[in-house]
């Protein structure tokens, strides 16, 4: 759900499951990822960043990225997105344009 300028999506991953990969990338928001439960790693840029309850990480626009649950319960995430990343039929929106008609 969302508005004109924010969108927020939960993510829950089983253990052992993966989601994105070596081009997954939102090239007109920004991703900021809460994890409500569970453990994980985030790959950024190709660099690890572990998850686990309370982390906050931010993934800017561009950044290709993947999120591995590595624990042994489910992962949950909520997942807010400046401005919207996705349709409301889940599908990813272009690259947004800059402000000031540029």
């Amino acid at each position: 759900m969302g508005t004109r300028r924010g969108q927020v999506a939960q993510m829950a991953l089983a253990p052992g499951e993966v989601e994105g990969g070596p081009y997954n990338r939102h090239g007109g928001a920004d991703q900021w990822l809460y994890v409500v439960s569970g453990r994980g790693t985030a790959l950024i840029e190709g660099k690890s960043h572990p998850l686990r309850s309370g982390a906050l990480l931010l993934i800017e626009r561009d950044e290709r990225h993947q999120i591995r649950n590595t624990g042994r319960t489910m992962l949950k995430t909520l997942n807010f997105y400046a401005p919207p990343a996705y349709t409301a039929s889940g599908r990813a929106l272009p690259r947004a344009r800059p402000r000031g008609g540029r």
